[in-house]
């Protein structure tokens, strides 16, 4: 239900920032993401013709392993974005490169900015609110992000950025059961460095970044650093509170000290940012039942009258990682981390300005890692040992204040603590033919501290308000342990250097819970006593772990001398147990309520093929860097629901789909490089297409989002040496209105989704409110920037 608006973005945030997927110069993209690997260290190629021209033969070098090889050789299914891909692109923020990875979905949760709904494959987590953990897990610097608020970064001085996709474990961090996107900043190295950006575009966006390193001698230290300004008028206003809607306002600061010497390398790096964006009103898609007010024709704009507590984001934390080499065959690694967020923001759900459904809401996240990894390389053999510890609490907080001064405030307080060993190795068999295993043993402990009460006649006191408390619905302790071993293995076979298949298997689970928004009172009396004992409640409030047997087989090409590259794999996921959180309008003791109801559907089949590739159809024929590419992605998914019991005890699995998972995803992106005296200039322009996209497993004739195609288009002239660059930059170029997320509180038929009055004809009723709620977030409209950059 409720979805916060915290801003990570911290660490990482760059003005340019970044956009879909766009053929640079040199393929530094693709590789298809395994289900058995979570993280990809990669020495990512340079973007300019210059590089190419220098050789490497435009080859990849990644780690993903832990040793180096080209990343034609891993088998592994990745997609990989470099930093200057990324700049090249021009893009908004990290949501974008979802228009070019196959089977992803990105995008900011409803009402707000900057926190994160992933799914990929079909697996994720819609609902942020604490006690449930994330499908997809999100990495800064290796430190794995245990809430998704303020996962949608702005990007600065970035190094790469890596979507995985499949079960995560055995390699690296936190078990994830749906993938991993791992942001990589860049080191600091021993060249002083000063980088500058600025942009500036329609809406009033106006960005200024920068960053700098600077080696300290011959000491082997050196520190750096950088900051940015992010700031965008409204795509549109709320009509009530003369506010600016969909704007855009943000400072960060990162610095980092680095010891790099001989076989250690240490590096110390802290950030923070905060976010004042006001918080995103949603678009009503109904007249009011009761005002008959209509919807507004600008989907930007909004009525909802909600402002307290004012939308404030602070986010910040620091990681110290550390590298040793102890010896030609042993390495030894240590990543220690601490991050903390704060974030209010209000959700108007109704969106209109009267007090229907109105949710101020406070979100407070905190979380400490460490993370040990022994690295052994012996020749043919190749393992890693490692051991995970995360203690990690969240808070969330809310009122839901409904017509007639009633108020429900939630509390939910969910401390998690996990211990994990996990093991990988990897022994050539032969040149050509490789195996690998993997497992990792995992042990969850999540307690959980929730409240309910209903105030009348004002907000809850929490919210400043004057209510007075009226009933204790809630007021529950719990505690809950899960222990799982996941295994993977994979065996890969290369005849020659430029071609591999491999297939592969992986285990993949995630953790269950108590969901915080349950309501005591609504509990079942199981046994006729009338009174709900705290067993019923808990098993009312409990929800079990899901998992997931991913198995996958894959090919790899590098073709007639490297100018045609694919990757191609297919893949199916026996999705078991699967987690379906979300909230229902109720009545309970006569008033009108909301519950939370997370349930686990029994099975679920998840198949499919993903294509990545880029080809360079001609070079030099216009000059010595001049350049035209091809490159294309294309994922199909079959994800299919093969048991779901709801509430009335009915199988209803065939009338109900997952979530934010389109069957086709695909974009095609023509590149073109040109010398223009000493310098050169990149063009491109990529089209992107999502067929249709459930919001809920309930089709919902007004949230369901229809296929649609969005146009990119990039031109960057690049100075002598790459020193001085000037961009002109088009994202959603015909300025396609499509939507990515929104509530919906109508009375829906659960076999056919069609909306029903309270006696079963068709119509529109609320069943949380009077004025009936179905509210719709949209993506962001046609933008056109320039961008100058500058280094030294």
């Amino acid at each position: 239900m409720a979805l916060s608006t915290a801003s990570m973005r911290a660490a990482l945030f760059s003005g340019v920032a970044l956009a879909g997927f766009v053929a640079t110069p040199v393929t530094a993209q693709t590789a298809d993401s395994a289900p058995d690997q979570n993280v990809l260290d990669a020495e990512s190629a340079s973007s300019s013709p210059e590089a190419e021209q220098a050789g490497n033969n435009n080859e990849i070098v990644v780690t993903a392993r832990r040793r180096e090889e080209r990343l034609q050789d891993v088998p592994i299914a990745i997609t990989a974005y470099s930093g200057e891909q990324l700049q090249q692109s021009g893009a908004i923020d990290i949501i974008d490169i979802a228009q070019t990875t196959p089977s992803v979905t990105l995008e900011a949760s409803r009402g707000t900015n900057s926190t994160l709904t992933a799914f990929i494959r079909g697996v994720g987590q819609q609902d942020p609110v604490a006690g449930f953990e994330a499908g997809v897990g999100i990495y800064l610097d290796d430190v794995y992000l245990n809430r998704p608020q303020a996962a949608v970064l702005e990007i600065y001085d970035v190094e790469r950025i890596e979507i995985l996709r499949g079960p995560q474990g055995t390699l690296y961090g936190r078990n994830t059961i749906g993938g991993a996107i791992k942001y990589v900043t860049r080191r600091l190295g021993d060249t002083p460095r000063l980088n500058l950006r600025a942009t500036y575009g329609t809406y009033n966006q106006a960005d200024l970044v920068g960053s700098f390193a600077m080696p300290l001698g011959d000491s082997g230290f050196a520190i750096g650093g950088g900051g940015a300004v992010l700031s965008r008028s409204g795509f549109g206003t709320n009509l009530t509170t003369g506010q600016e809607n969909y704007n855009k306002q943000i400072r960060a600061v990162r610095g980092t000290i680095e010891y790099d010497r001989g076989p250690l390398f240490v590096r110390l790096s802290g950030d923070y940012t905060d976010d004042n964006s006001n918080a995103r009103g949603g678009h009503r898609l109904i007249p009011g039942l009761v005002s008959g007010i209509q919807p507004i024709d600008n989907v930007y704009d909004t009525r909802g009258a909600l402002n307290d507590p004012k939308q404030d984001v602070e986010a910040y934390g620091g990681s110290l990682f550390a590298e040793l080499e102890a010896t030609d065959w042993l390495t030894l690694r240590s990543i220690t981390g601490w991050r903390k967020d704060d974030s209010g923001t209000p959700i108007d759900f109704d969106a209109l300005p009267a007090v229907d459904v109105d949710v101020p809401a406070f979100y407070n996240n905190k979380q400490f890692s460490e993370e040990a990894q022994a690295l052994f390389d012996f020749g043919r053999l190749n393992a890693l040992l490692g051991f995970y510890y995360l203690d990690a609490s969240a808070r969330t907080v809310f009122d839901v204040r409904l017509p007639g001064g009633v108020t429900a405030l939630t509390f939910g307080d969910v401390n998690t603590e996990t211990y994990a060993v996990f093991a990988d190795a990897t022994y050539d068999i032969t040149d050509q033919l490789s195996i690998s295993v993997g497992g990792r043993y995992t042990w969850d402990e999540r307690d959980s501290t929730i409240n309910r009460a209903v105030y009348l006649g004002g907000g809850s006191p929490f919210f400043g308000g004057t209510g007075t408390r009226f009933l204790q619905q809630t007021d529950f302790e719990g505690v809950r342990d899960f222990k799982r071993f996941t295994p993977r293995a994979s065996i890969s076979f290369q005849p020659n250097r430029d071609n591999l298949f491999y297939a592969s298997y992986s285990n993949g689970f995630k953790g269950g819970g108590f969901d915080p928004r349950g309501v005591g009172t609504a509990a079942p009396d199981t046994n006729g006593d009338g009174v709900r004992s705290y067993e019923e409640i808990y098993n009312f409030f409990t929800f079990e772990p899901e998992t997931v047997d991913a198995y996958e087989i894959g090919y790899k090409g590098s073709l007639f001398d490297q100018r045609l590259n694919v990757a191609v794999a297919a893949f199916r996921s026996d999705y078991n147990d699967v987690q379906i959180p979300g909230s229902v309008g109720a009545t309970v003791n006569g008033q009108q309520t909301f519950i939370g109801i997370t349930t686990n559907a029994g099975r679920a089949r998840i198949q499919g093929v993903e294509f990545e590739g880029n080809a360079v159809i001609a070079r030099n024929f216009a000059g010595p860097t001049s350049r035209f590419s091809l490159a294309a992605t294309a994922g199909y998914l079959d994800a299919k629901y093969l048991q779901f019991i709801d509430a009335r005890g009915i199988d209803v699995a065939d009338n109900r789909a997952f979530q934010n998972t389109p069957e086709w995803t695909a974009s095609g992106t023509a590149s073109l490089s040109l010398p223009i005296g000493a310098g050169y200039v990149d063009a491109s322009a990529t089209a992107s297409y999502r067929s249709k996209t459930q919001q809920f497993e309930l089709r919902n004739p007004l949230l369901d989002q229809p296929g649609f195609t969005l146009f990119d288009a990039n031109i960057v002239w690049h100075a002598p040496g790459d020193q001085f660059t000037l961009g002109l930059h088009g994202r959603n170029l015909f300025d396609k209105r499509y939507i990515v997320s929104g509530y919906n509180f109508l009375r829906q038929n659960p076999d056919t989704g069609q909306f029903i009055l309270a006696n079963g004809q068709p119509g529109y009723s609320s069943t949380l409110g009077n004025e009936g709620i179905a509210t719709a977030y949209y993506g962001n409209p046609r933008q056109v920037f320039l961008t100058a950059g500058i280094k030294f």
